[in-house]
């Protein structure tokens, strides 16, 4: 990824190309913000797909990198963020503990906020906030539209709780912070309105779907004065984001996408005009222009290439919506692919979506070459996508489906507890129905069908074969966890331990090893093959757990299939993995899977 600087009327420039840099084809770009003003740009780089990024600022101007740069401010276990002032001179940035300053084993832990100042030596900056934090919190910053609020949101681990601080930038005192919400509060997000007087936010608490509150930020107002302005539906609401009159919200169906647009106040709803079936993957108003109230969105689809679209409220009851240049392409046709969605009936009679692509016109015999996939934790939501690689499949017979299973936030906060902790087995009892429904409705069969998932998802991928190791010919599992009494251990692990449980429980001690792959390989069982992708310098997830379970299974299986592993010294968990490598190891996943399934050589054209 490279950033660009985009003026008006329109003109474009480069300010980095990580490309370009040194290690080159190595660096990555985990995040960057602009200042204020556009004359600078905050950015951090990482390498070899490691995630650990320091700081860098560039002149927009002139492409160069100012002299300051502030080491470990992003890593995996926590991420990293910043902010920056109202007078674009200086930042708040997520500091990580510094040797000496914390035992070894925590330096990865603790996230705090420090204030950078351009053009002074990193020692200097100042302490703001985070030492009450716990050791696994996660920071994320956001500045009203006019630079006089900063809010951050504090993240305990990964497994949903959040809680949130403002401060007003306007008081010379940078130490002053108000606790607006807490963990058990169950708001998932807030933003500071266009009047710079009201806080809105997502709450799941008595509603699983979500709501959105209003809260004055001005005063002494707690969160017990807060007024519900959208009260839950039948849809989750996943997002909101505000102008100076409208509250607008992007709902999830299931899967599929819905946008409502409410005024201020909550009243006066409407639905916007946007394409069924299809995903709305970001909501943003127009960051320079806060009076101006349209909106742009992030259409996504399983068939065509995502696009930004212009939303004008004016026109009109539900206004109108169009299309801006700001939109991928695609180098092959879609046109004879339709994406259909189903649903699979789960071991407790729960009802799963499965959306399958397919092409127009295709034989149900049982014969068709099928790849499922699925994530299923954190309450990540897999909404429609479009991925023109995909067209190598289809152009050998090949069938498609992604499975909205529980852990997923699909169906609300309802939906994702019901698959996490001690209930995580309704995960993997979702994911082999839908297997089984592609089975029974005639999309393929079990020596033509493979799965694939990746980090939580390979987890997935470590318990659906070793439960169920007839049910598919082949499996490829990227980055996955699978030593589920020893993951805590590791670094990140601790992260995980909101949304896994922890061995230290006793119950959930119980549930994580009914599950664990590692420890329910059998020696002697026909297992299917197996594919492991992992990269050294993951700090998400430990590549041990791939390298130790592919020696398992090829101790334990008697069928004859192979078990292999894919290490990489260049990447990590995926963020951050050069092109190149992207490129070599969906590369080998597609070699693999045509050997394995019998896919054949598409005609030539």
């Amino acid at each position: 990824m490279s950033l660009f600087l985009t003026r008006y009327p329109a003109s474009e420039k480069v300010v980095i190309d990580p490309n370009e840099l040194k290690p080159k084809g190595q660096v990555a770009m985990d995040w960057y913000v602009p200042s204020p003003d556009g004359k600078f740009v905050a950015v951090s780089l990482s390498e070899n797909g490691s995630e650990d990024g320091a700081l860098y600022f560039y002149d927009t101007e002139t492409g160069k990198a100012l002299p300051d740069k502030i080491p470990h401010v992003q890593y995996p276990t926590a991420g990293g963020h910043v902010a920056w002032a109202p007078d674009g001179k200086s930042v708040y940035y997520t500091r990580f503990p510094r040797a000496g300053e914390k035992p070894e084993a925590d330096l990865n832990f603790y996230q705090q906020l420090y204030v950078h100042r351009l053009g002074t030596p990193e020692s200097t900056d100042q302490y703001s906030i985070g030492k009450d934090f716990p050791r696994i919190a996660e920071i994320e910053l956001e500045t009203s539209r006019d630079g006089r609020w900063l809010l951050a949101t504090v993240a305990n681990g990964d497994g949903g709780e959040f809680a949130h601080y403002v401060r007003d930038l306007r008081d010379a005192n940078r130490a002053i912070w108000r606790q607006v919400t807490h963990f058990e509060d169950g708001i998932k997000q807030a933003a500071v309105a266009c009047d710079n007087a009201t806080l809105y936010l997502r709450s799941v608490k008595e509603a699983p779907r979500g709501k959105i509150l209003r809260l004055p930020l001005e005063g002494a107002a707690t969160l017990k004065d807060a007024k519900i302005v959208v009260p839950e539906s039948d849809a989750v609401i996943e997002n909101f984001a505000l102008t100076a009159s409208w509250l607008y919200v992007s709902d999830l169906v299931g899967g599929p996408s819905r946008l409502r647009r409410f005024d201020l106040a909550g009243q006066n709803g409407v639905e916007l005009p946007i394409p069924a079936n299809s995903g709305v993957d970001a909501v943003l108003p127009l960051e320079d222009r806060p009076d101006d109230d349209r909106i742009l969105l992030l259409k996504t689809s399983y068939v065509e290439p995502s696009a930004w679209y212009l939303y004008d409220p004016a026109p009109g009851v539900s206004g109108a919506i169009t299309k801006t240049a700001l939109a991928r392409t695609s180098p092959v046709d879609f046109s004879d692919i339709e994406a259909v969605r189903e649903f699979a009936v789960s071991k407790d009679g729960t009802k799963v979506p499965v959306n399958i692509l397919r092409c127009k016109g295709i034989k149900l015999d049982g014969t068709n070459p099928t790849l499922l996939t699925a994530y299923g934790g954190y309450g990540i939501s897999l909404r429609p996508e479009f991925s023109y690689t995909d067209r190598i499949w289809f152009d050998r017979g090949g069938v498609m489906a992604v499975a909205n299973i529980r852990g997923g936030g699909e169906y609300g906060e309802e939906w994702h507890t019901g698959g996490n902790l001690t209930r995580k087995q309704n995960v993997f009892d979702d994911f082999a129905a839908c297997a089984r429904h592609l089975i029974e409705r005639g999309y393929t069969q079990p020596a033509r069908l493979a799965v694939e998932g990746g980090s939580n998802g390979g987890l997935l991928m470590g318990a659906f074969l070793t439960q169920h190791p007839d049910l598919a010919r082949a499996v490829v599992s990227h980055v996955g966890i699978y030593d589920m009494l020893r993951v805590e251990l590791d670094p990140n692990g601790a992260f995980n331990v909101t949304e896994f449980g922890t061995v230290k429980d006793p119950a959930q001690f119980q549930a994580l090893y009914a599950y664990s792959p590692y420890h329910h390989v059998v020696d002697g069982t026909k297992y299917p093959a197996v594919f492991f992708l992992a990269g050294e310098t993951d700090g998400r997830v430990n590549p041990a757990n791939s390298r130790k379970m592919t020696a398992r299974l090829q101790a334990a299986t008697s069928s004859g299939l192979p078990i292999l592993v894919r290490l990489s010294s260049d990447s990590g968990h995926g963020m951050g993995t050069a092109l190149t490598e992207r490129i070599a190891q969906q590369s080998d996943v597609f070699a693999f899977l045509f050997d394995q399934l019998g896919v054949k050589a598409a005609p030539h054209p």
